[in-house]
């Protein structure tokens, strides 16, 4: 036998084996799935399957377009299937389902009840954090570790979110929205606000999360830096690239064979963790002389530890620069995704624009920026939050997963009680909860920012008496629930609303309009863009927002 044909035989020995054996997984996590007794969808693949995760959305394009493609492989098995699917599975088959694939059973809820007793449950439910390992790049952090770990990490972090931090965010993200603005009004048609919003949202950080203020440059007149000599390029450089750094890890991108763009990568990461550790060392000797420093989430993040450690023990070097690394990542591409949304949304909606408008001039008036209050003016900006809310309700940028470990859990449902078996992943359905008619109406596909406000009960129209309508606990879930809801959230709502007040008050956006479109047909088209462009890449975002270019013009 040749070496070829001896090859060729392994290979195809090799994948029988596998087929095989995924085969038998499947079948035994489908018996297994059966003793539930709840509806059962299976899936030929699993969902986390790496060389599926990079073809998947290939692969069921293919398939959909066969006479037989329309089934349970091209309607559940590709990252993003929950968007498109919504409440519809729900919908058929209940407010709890079970997909079976060879690597384990994934049980999806959509009722708020079982929601909010899984969130409270947290040793029960844990996060896998197997799905979470990729994001140890600096080091240990909030979503990798669990028990005292995470008990100790949490206390630490929250510090670092309080009002004096969120004076900072609101301050800065309402000048760089008016840079940005200046920017945008300047040109002819903007095709890069979803990069200028990255850009603006990557400034805000770097001002609330290390001190450091920037001025706007739109995307067309950023001067190119080497991540090596600027803090800030390097931050940008590392959110860029979280996916590849996270798959590949920093010492692979060492590597000096590697082509100059991943080395430029690694450039970025050894530059970002040089400034981490200078802050870090001249945070301790400041801790030390007990010298009074300006406050951000770094230093605050520094000090905290140190206090910590004087009674309980605080974070080690490595566990500080883990977790202002996923607290960067996180608060950069989740506001930084949610805003473009926002702002297509808009485009697409000149009324809710006027709405806007309307309660900026009551409540901001003419005043300029600088002149705005956090303590008296944000909490007055209902409309703004409600523009907030009903984004992220139609697109949540991160779904959270759970499992039940090694051990069985029961789950109340409605009025029946389910036993769930050891190492099922739980799925609280974001995508289905939000958008259910049962909770939110017939129009629960619809954006519709008014949804949230409560209009005044007397027939007088006054803007104070408007307020946020609260959902029934466990509907909106978009920041998570119970201990581990994001410490972030008011961070991400501030810096949201100072945006939204800095370019809407005086001015409208549109999208441009093609040969022999109307306003409304593009209007439409934007929207249609929202729909069928959106995607989960680690998070989800437009894949394709430059496909919608926008005008801003003065109110």
């Amino acid at each position: 036998m040749s070496l070829f044909q001896l090859l060729l035989v392994t290979s195809l020995s090799s994948t029988i084996a596998w087929i095989a054996y995924s085969w038998v997984c499947l079948l035994l996590n489908y018996l297994k799935a059966r003793k539930v007794g709840i509806p059962i969808r299976v899936v030929l693949i699993s969902h986390g399957n790496p060389f599926w995760i990079l073809v998947d959305r290939k692969v069921v394009s293919l398939f959909k377009r066969l006479p037989f493609g329309n089934g349970n492989f091209t309607r559940y098995n590709w990252r993003g299937w929950e968007v498109e699917d919504r409440y519809r599975s729900h919908l058929e088959m209940g407010d709890v389902y079970m997909q079976v694939t060879p690597d384990k059973n994934w049980l999806y809820v959509c009722d708020p009840e079982a929601l909010m007793d899984i969130f409270r449950r947290r040793s029960d439910f844990p996060r896998p954090l197997e799905i979470y390992e990729m994001l140890n790049v600096f080091g240990p952090n909030l979503l990798t570790v669990e028990g005292h770990q995470w008990k100790q990490q949490r206390k630490i972090t929250s510090t670092c979110f309080n009002e004096q931090t969120n004076e900072i965010v609101w301050s800065e993200s309402a000048y760089l929205a008016n840079d940005m603005l200046r920017y945008w009004a300047s040109k002819e048609l903007v095709k890069s606000a979803a990069d200028d919003i990255r850009t603006f949202s990557l400034h805000v950080l770097s001002k609330a999360g290390f001190g450091k203020s920037y001025k706007f440059h739109g995307h067309d007149e950023s001067p190119a830096t080497s991540p090596a000599t600027s803090y800030k390029e390097s931050l940008k450089v590392v959110l860029e690239n979280c996916i590849l750094i996270m798959a590949l890890g920093t010492e692979f991108l060492s590597k000096p064979w590697l082509p100059q763009r991943l080395r430029r990568v690694h450039q970025a990461c050894v530059s970002f963790q040089k400034y981490m550790t200078e802050v870090y060392e001249d945070e301790k000797r400041a801790f030390r002389n007990e010298k009074s420093i300006h406050r951000n989430i770094m230093t605050s993040l520094i000090r905290a530890s140190h206090e910590e450690a004087l009674t309980s023990g605080g974070l080690t070097e490595k566990e500080i620069y883990g977790n202002l690394f996923v607290l960067n990542f996180a608060g950069h591409d989740t506001t930084a995704h949610t805003l473009t949304f926002a702002v297509m949304f808009l485009a697409a909606n000149p009324a809710v624009q006027d709405w806007l408008s309307e309660e900026l001039h009551h409540v901001l008036g003419d005043r300029r920026p600088d002149d705005w209050k956090y303590g008296s003016d944000f909490p007055r900006l209902k409309r703004c939050i409600a523009v907030l809310m009903e984004t992220v309700r139609l697109y949540t940028p991160v779904p959270v997963a759970k499992w039940t470990e090694k051990r069985a859990q029961t789950l109340k449902v409605g009025n029946n009680t389910i036993t769930i078996p050891p190492e099922t992943m739980v799925i609280p359905s974001y995508a289905a909860i939000h958008t259910h008619p049962g909770y939110w109406g017939p129009d629960a596909l619809s954006w519709r920012p008014s949804r949230w406000i409560a209009k005044p009960s007397t027939s007088l129209r006054s803007f104070d008496d408007e307020d946020i309508i609260s959902p029934q606990r466990g509907a909106f879930i978009p920041w998570s629930e119970g201990e581990r809801s994001c410490p972030g959230k008011k961070f991400s709502q501030v810096e949201f609303v100072a945006a939204i007040a800095g370019l809407f008050r005086d001015w409208r956006v549109d999208p441009i309009q093609q040969r022999g479109e109307t306003l409304e047909g593009a209007q439409a088209r934007v929207l249609e863009l929202i729909h069928k462009d959106s995607a989960q890449a680690l998070l989800l975002r437009m894949l394709h927002p430059e496909r919608a270019p926008l005008v801003w013009r003065r109110r």
